[in-house]
């Protein structure tokens, strides 16, 4: 199960990596899941598939829709993963840089 969930249907070529991202992350907003959602955006970031402004943006875009008490801790959660990967992302360069 985990193979086909994870594996097959991440690995289909209909759909971009980056839509399939999407896809999910109005799906944990809808429910409200912020600790899935600060997983999501950490991988989103990390893989390249989504800037810090776009995963805001989507917050504002979901609001209306999956409804503001949903979204509102997802807030937190995505700043959150954001100066985590910005933390990492500034130790890495100046791992490249010495």
């Amino acid at each position: 199960m985990i193979r086909s969930l994870f594996a097959e249907v991440w690995d289909r070529d209909v759909l971009s990596i980056r839509d399939r991202r999407l896809l999910i992350i109005g799906v944990i907003a809808a429910y409200g899941a912020a600790d899935v959602w600060g997983l999501q955006v950490r991988a989103a970031l990390d893989n390249g598939e989504l800037t810090p402004e776009e995963l805001r943006e989507t917050l504002v875009m979901l609001a209306p829709y999956a409804g503001y008490p949903r979204v509102a801790p997802l807030v937190g959660a995505c700043e959150e993963a954001i100066n985590a990967w910005n933390k990492a992302s500034d130790g890495q360069e100046s791992l490249q840089e010495d």
